[in-house]
C-alpha cells in the first residue's frame, strides 16, 4: 500500500471509517439476535467481536488500522426451561443467545463516536487544504 502524497491523510480516514463501520455492523447484527433462541447450545447464537490490527506503511511513517477479522465470542448461551416452546429440545430447554444489550449499545455508540471524529478530522484537513491552495 503506497500512502505517499496528499491523499495519505484521507486514505488513512477511509480506512478507519471503514473499520468503524464494519464495528457498527457486528453490534447490529449482535442486537439483532439478542433474545434468539435455539433447540440446541451448539445452535444458538454468540455474539461477535470486530478484531482491529495496525497497519504500518514503512515508508511513509503512517500507521492505520484494518479489520483483522470478525469472531464469536466464547461465551455460554442461556438454557432456559420452556417444555412448551416449539424448539424446545427432549428436555424441554431452550437456548438463548447471550447478548447484553447494554454492551452492544456501547459498542454501536463507541464506533459512532470513533466514526464521527473521523470525518471531523477529514473535514479540517480539507478545510485546510483548500485554505492553502486559496493563497497567493
Amino acid at each position: 500500500m503506497s500512502m505517499a502524497g496528499p491523499s495519505s491523510l484521507f486514505e488513512v480516514g477511509h480506512r478507519a471509517m471503514s473499520a468503524q463501520l464494519v464495528r457498527m455492523n457486528t453490534a447490529a447484527s449482535n442486537l439483532a439476535n439478542a433474545g434468539s433462541v435455539a433447540g440446541s447450545e451448539e445452535a444458538a447464537y454468540r455474539p461477535m467481536r470486530t478484531v482491529f490490527a495496525q497497519e504500518l506503511d514503512r515508508a511513509s511513517g503512517l500507521s492505520s488500522v484494518r479489520v483483522d477479522g470478525v469472531v464469536r465470542e466464547d461465551v455460554a448461551p442461556i438454557r432456559r426451561h420452556d417444555p412448551g416452546h416449539p424448539l424446545a429440545d427432549e428436555n424441554g430447554d431452550v437456548w438463548e443467545s447471550p447478548v447484553d444489550e447494554n454492551a452492544e449499545m456501547v459498542e454501536m455508540l463507541e464506533a459512532s463516536r470513533q466514526y464521527r471524529n473521523m470525518v471531523e478530522a477529514l473535514s479540517t484537513a480539507k478545510q485546510l487544504m483548500l485554505e492553502t491552495m486559496r493563497m497567493k
